[in-house]
């Protein structure tokens, strides 16, 4: 009777926490807060720092030990697990009744599959990338092996899978699922991400953050790293000396080190004051590849902004692609990529957004992005994974 009485108990499991800045991040922060919306008990366990975002939550966070040493000499975010991480992991997921995990290839969902199966649990992963096609030759090879060795077989012994967008659900198409897989697009908090009412709105926005009233500004969210398209916005930056690129986030990559007069860098900016900053935007720049559907570009068409990003990106829901200016990305040729994105870039700034244009791409980010249905199919599906077999008539 207790299984059916008890809050089901959820443990989580990503590679970096919230801070981090990274979209995975901030998805798995916003389902821990969905979830436990919903009567579940959540712990999440992920590397570096677990302290308080600014929001105050029900759900447990607990920090594994890690060494970044691939993100010092490769650049990419792939935290290396302590021993005492192992053993954190195998011992919450014995007092757990489900685990769900984010990113089939990273350590985390690595240790978390062994332990979901060791120890018979049900195992959800929610899978967010496909293929990165690094300008290294090497982490190109490396993230092919990794797919075909690690995120395949994980994968396909999974109990669930979730894919967050169109995109990346079809790079994974040829694989035998114990289930059919689920396609649920992140949400986007639209109590915090919404649109400015008119020009005077936008100029307050702007004074409150310390940017200039008047003028373009051309926004980037998210990691400062070479997938991210960095390399080709400081080509654009140089190109459009008349136009403010503001940088939000952080990473190896510092576009501050270019020393360029129209190049603003902001960190630390999470909730309400990233949506601000949003607002205070013309447009939106994002020319990554190899990603699903980045929670950045929800947040900015929740905001009203127009959106120029990869054509991964761009081709992750179809519903969205009204809204999105696509461009072919190429990690190798950055300059070239600058130059389709300034291609873009020019004729939008040059005509500008209506408010009826900010109202209508917000209006469908409502409609299509919404962590309350997004977060209801989650709690359905591990309800259904947690629920006590059915018996049998005569049995």
């Amino acid at each position: 009777m207790e299984a059916h009485t008890r809050p089901i108990k959820a443990l989580m499991l990503s590679h970096y926490f919230g801070q981090h800045s990274g979209g995975i991040e901030a998805v798995a922060a916003a389902l821990a807060r969905e979830l436990t919306s919903h009567g579940f008990q959540v712990l999440w366990l992920a590397s570096g720092a677990s302290g308080d975002d600014g929001d105050k939550h029900e759900y447990r966070c607990d920090t594994l030990a890690a060494a970044r040493t691939a993100e010092k000499l490769l650049g990419i975010p792939y935290p290396l697990l302590r021993l005492s991480a192992w053993r954190k992991i195998w011992c919450e997921a014995a007092r757990h009744d489900v685990i769900v995990v984010h990113d089939a290839i990273y350590m985390t969902s690595i240790i978390g599959y062994l332990a979901a199966r060791r120890q018979r649990k049900p195992l959800v992963v929610v899978q967010h990338v496909a293929f990165v096609p690094f300008q290294s030759a090497l982490l190109r090879a490396l993230m092919h092996l990794a797919n075909r060795c690690i995120a395949a077989p994980l994968l396909r012994g999974a109990d669930r899978v979730i894919f967050v967008s169109e995109r990346t659900q079809q790079y994974f198409a040829r694989l035998r699922w114990r289930r059919a897989p689920m396609l649920i697009f992140n949400g986007v908090d639209t109590s915090t991400f919404w649109p400015a009412v008119d020009t005077t709105a936008v100029q307050e926005e702007r004074r409150s953050l310390g940017l200039p009233p008047h003028g373009a500004i051309v926004l980037f969210v998210g990691r400062f790293v070479q997938k991210k398209g960095v390399h080709a916005l400081e080509y654009a930056a140089r190109a459009r000396a008349d136009v403010l690129f503001v940088f939000a986030g952080h990473g190896p990559l510092d576009p501050a080190a270019w020393r360029l007069p129209n190049v603003r860098v902001c960190k630390g900016l999470s909730g309400a004051r990233l949506a601000s900053l949003y607002r205070a935007s013309d447009v939106l720049v994002l020319p990554s590849a190899g990603e699903g559907f980045p929670l950045v570009v929800q947040e900015a068409l929740a905001c009203g902004l127009a959106v120029i990003c990869g054509s991964d990106s761009a081709a992750a829901d179809e519903r969205a692609a009204p809204f999105l200016k696509p461009i072919q990305v190429e990690l190798s040729n950055p300059e070239a990529t600058a130059g389709r994105l300034l291609a873009q870039l020019t004729p939008l700034l040059a005509r500008g957004s209506t408010p009826a244009e900010h109202r209508e791409r917000a209006a469908f980010a409502r409609a299509r992005y919404s962590w309350s249905v997004s977060g209801a199919s989650y709690a359905a599906l591990l309800r259904q994974l947690c629920a006590p077999p059915v018996a049998l008539p005569g049995a």
